[in-house]
């Protein structure tokens, strides 16, 4: 699966404790991420700047749903039960 264009629903919904250039000390969830421009792409994308963990992320049906919106109450989901066990 590719990621949608646009729908940044990684960028926003979980939290990330790595740094990120912009925001050194990561990015809390539900936060939007600094480097996302006002059409939802990434400003880091291909560059060495990037954090390992946005690197790694696959788009999957699983996680990203048929739709931006599912895919943001998938991940939101997926960020309580990390907080909450």
């Amino acid at each position: 699966m590719e990621c949608r264009v646009g729908c940044a629903a990684c960028c926003i919904a979980i939290s990330i404790s790595s740094a990120i250039p912009g925001m050194p000390n990561g990015k809390p969830a539900g936060i939007r991420c600094v480097q996302l421009t006002e059409d939802n792409r990434c400003r880091l994308f291909g560059k060495k700047e990037r954090p390992k963990i946005c690197v790694s992320f696959t788009p999957s049906i699983e996680i990203c749903g048929s739709s931006a919106e599912e895919a943001y109450i998938n991940l939101e989901r997926l960020e309580n039960m990390t907080k909450h066990p």
